[in-house]
């Protein structure tokens, strides 16, 4: 791959001396990947756990609002997807931080490195996260008990799965035989997805009056559960919550940083189609576990947590379907780490200059450290509600929308300013940055006000 590279850069600098038009790809040679498979690859790249905070969303916007917004996204992300592709053609490069240095330089390359660490080091994070919730219930289930030993211990247990298992995974200097992790993933996320329609019908609403104790928010008023009028799903709903809505959205449908190697081994150059085809997948399974599990307990005020899975352990001290479900997504995040993980480090090493020879201690080094800093984030943080909110905001917006756009307007030649595509990716390019700035604000006012607060947010609800 590094020989191919290296053809196609002396190539691109041979033409530019010699003032030949580079307007048409110097990636023409065909890859080797079909349609079917291209589709179902970005599929991978697009599902992540962020459909488990996608029922949080509606909760705190409304099913009309929620859908609006998903449709919104969705669009954006295709456009930019188009942009991104455009850029491509033009610029001469498959490389997304590469199209930063040929489009602003340095700073355009470190800004399409750091976006790309910041929302891999989050998806890390939101995994982790996920180790924290779910693990801890999968061993009271096994051991049939409620005791809060250290063994349940959801921090204890994040930093115990990291140095067994995550840490001697991600030491391997080739993660090839976990090629089939992501593919894994999403069949866990499908039967995750079949698994909430089914308990939407299993749970009844109003629930019965054992379960008030353990479902309702004892820190909020009592509902009356026995009035079917708490059951109606409501459309539109405006809180201090709702702010984090389109960072989750972002963040669950983020995956533009693999468009373009995906781009490169596309047997036939239609990747648009495949990203049309994907989306439209992903957005029909986005619809419908936002949907079925915020139906599941909009009976209940604030019973949806962040992460939708954990909000069943309130309504079941036992449940083997959910238990299978539990095990599969910590089987699978738990090997998805070490994979998200390998260009973190690449990236890191790039950053720091280091020489193309490996050396074990930097790559020991560089590991240990971003895995200590993920723990840390992952046990200090009070939820991961937080994590989606914040990478939403920022690396997401700047994968999404500003990026792309920014490429485009600047090495896209061929077209005026003041053309139709370049006056679209300049308004694109300010409601990115609106995106950003707005939903960053009102995230950060919402932590100061919990802090400010006699922990009556802790949960983060």
């Amino acid at each position: 791959f590094q020989k191919h590279f290296l053809q196609k850069s002396s190539f691109i600098r041979y033409c530019r001396f010699t003032h030949i038009n580079l307007t048409v790809p110097v990636f023409q040679s065909p890859g080797s990947a079909s349609f079917g498979m291209s589709v179902f690859n970005l599929g991978n790249a697009i599902m992540g756990s962020g459909i488990l905070g996608l029922s949080y969303a509606m909760a705190n916007t409304g099913i009309a609002m929620f859908v609006i917004l998903l449709v919104a996204v969705a669009i954006f992300s295709l456009y930019s997807v188009h942009l991104l592709l455009k850029t491509a053609n033009e610029g001469g490069s498959l490389v997304y931080e590469q199209l930063g240095y040929k489009a602003f330089g340095i700073p355009g390359k470190l800004a399409a490195s750091c976006s790309i660490t910041m929302q891999n080091f989050g998806a890390m994070a939101s995994y982790l996260y996920i180790v924290k919730y779910e693990l801890p219930i999968v061993i009271k289930a096994f051991l049939d008990g409620n005791d809060n030993s250290w063994y349940t211990n959801g921090d204890y247990l994040v930093l115990i799965v990291t140095m067994t298992i995550i840490l001697p995974l991600s030491l391997l200097r080739n993660l090839g035989y976990l090629g089939y992790t992501s593919g894994f993933s999403l069949l866990c996320m499908v039967f995750f997805l079949i698994v909430v329609i089914y308990k939407k019908f299993q749970i009844p609403c109003p629930l019965p009056e054992n379960f008030i104790n353990i479902t309702v928010n004892v820190s909020q008023p009592q509902v009356n559960t026995t009035d079917e009028e708490c059951c109606k799903p409501k459309y539109f709903v405006f809180n201090s919550q709702t702010v984090y809505a389109v960072p989750i959205l972002t963040f669950a449908f983020v995956c533009h940083p693999a468009i373009l190697p995906m781009y490169e081994e596309l047997k036939e150059r239609k990747m648009q189609n495949v990203a049309n085809v994907s989306f439209l997948g992903m957005f029909v399974m986005y619809l419908l576990a936002a949907l079925f599990g915020y139906l599941t307990f909009n009976g209940e005020r604030n019973a949806v947590e962040p992460e939708l899975l954990h909000t069943y352990s309130k309504v079941y001290n036992f449940d083997v379907v959910l238990l299978i479900v539990r095990f599969a997504v910590l089987t699978a995040v738990t090997l998805t780490v070490p994979v998200v993980l390998f260009p973190i480090r690449t990236s890191v090493n790039q950053l720091l200059g280091a020489s193309k020879e490996f050396s074990w201690p930097r790559h020991i080094c560089i590991t240990v450290a971003l895995l200590v800093c993920v723990n840390i984030l992952v046990i200090f943080v009070p939820t991961i509600r937080d994590i989606f909110g914040f990478i939403g905001a920022s690396a997401a917006a700047m994968l999404i929308f500003i990026l792309p756009s920014a490429f485009y307007i600047k090495l896209v030649k061929k077209e005026s300013m003041k053309s139709v595509q370049k006056m679209g990716a300049t308004l694109f390019l300010i409601v990115g940055f609106m995106v950003m700035i707005c939903s960053m604000a009102l995230i950060i006012a919402d932590w100061i006000h919990n802090a400010g607060s006699s922990g009556e947010h802790a949960d983060g609800h």
